[in-house]
């Protein structure tokens, strides 16, 4: 009877002060505050929510948040991943929704932990049988030490991105990428089907063709459509030459380039000489 006398004060006790934890006071902040950050990959938006720990001159990893255990990745709530489309973490699928991101912090290398269960509070009721995935990726040193732990963005791209973790002397980075050719394709091609687009949707559609390595032929027909529309934008030539250049036509490629390069002249565009000139340069080759 004892034994289970102590055992419920024991589990009363353990609820009491964790839900004290996880109220927040009416009038007064939280210790840790929150933070929302969103980042445009691809066609969609990845949004992360946390919250905000300080070191407070304590030692942090490895002590504060001990090495080779689940960590909420943050502080009160696990921190929230929401994803409005399939998007690829280290080369690994994650399939739309919301997630919790736990990490499992290490000496030289970090455990990534991507959950099905997206509203916990810390990393009390983790549960590994939720895990959607897991891999892992190395933990960097920093000199200057960073007194607030720090989510955020960086080598953002038009379909990729990288979630950098940072706090005290530490910091890892996890590469995002979202895999929208084919939608984005199928978009362009519905677009183009138009007799008359704005300058503007030709100019994206073509550099898109051109960056991705697509259809030269279908893109020069609209170089052409581009270019009746507007005739001055030295835009047009450049991509003409890279275009032409792609195909082998190196003639070509060279008189677009010099096409543009006057135009770019005439019209002041110092951006369109230099980027005109180096196309030059290339097909020259």
């Amino acid at each position: 009877m004892k034994s289970n006398r102590d055992l419920l004060v024991g589990l009363f006790l353990f609820l009491l002060i964790n839900s004290a934890a996880m109220a927040q006071v009416p009038g007064l902040p939280n210790a840790s505050s929150a933070q929302t950050i969103v980042q445009d990959v691809g066609l969609g938006q990845v949004k992360v929510t946390y919250s905000r720990p300080n070191v407070k001159g304590r030692k942090v990893f490895g002590a504060l948040v001990p090495y080779n255990e689940v960590w909420r990745t943050g502080a009160n709530t696990a921190t929230i991943l929401s994803l409005p489309q399939d998007v690829s973490f280290e080369g690994q699928k994650v399939p739309a929704g919301d997630y919790s991101l736990f990490t499992i912090p290490g000496k030289e290398e970090w455990t990534i932990i991507i959950n099905k269960a997206s509203k916990e509070w810390g990393a009390y009721s983790y549960d590994a049988q939720k895990d959607l995935v897991r891999f892992k990726v190395k933990a960097a040193q920093i000199a200057t030490p960073v007194e607030t732990f720090t989510i955020s963005f960086a080598n953002a791209g038009a379909e990729s991105t990288d979630l950098q973790l940072t706090w005290e002397h530490t910091t890892v980075s996890v590469h995002l990428l979202a895999d929208d050719d084919a939608r984005i394709t199928a978009n362009i091609e519905q677009l183009m089907q138009a007799d008359h687009n704005e300058n503007l949707v030709y100019f994206n559609c073509i550099q898109y063709f051109i960056n991705h390595n697509k259809d030269a032929d279908k893109a020069l027909g609209w170089v052409v459509k581009a270019k009746a529309d507007v005739p001055t934008n030295p835009a047009y030539d450049l991509f003409k030459s890279r275009l032409l250049l792609r195909k082998g036509d190196k003639p070509g490629a060279i008189a677009a380039a010099q096409a543009g390069i006057k135009l770019a002249t005439e019209r002041k565009f110092d951006e369109y000489i230099r980027l005109n000139e180096q196309a030059l340069a290339e097909a020259r080759k």
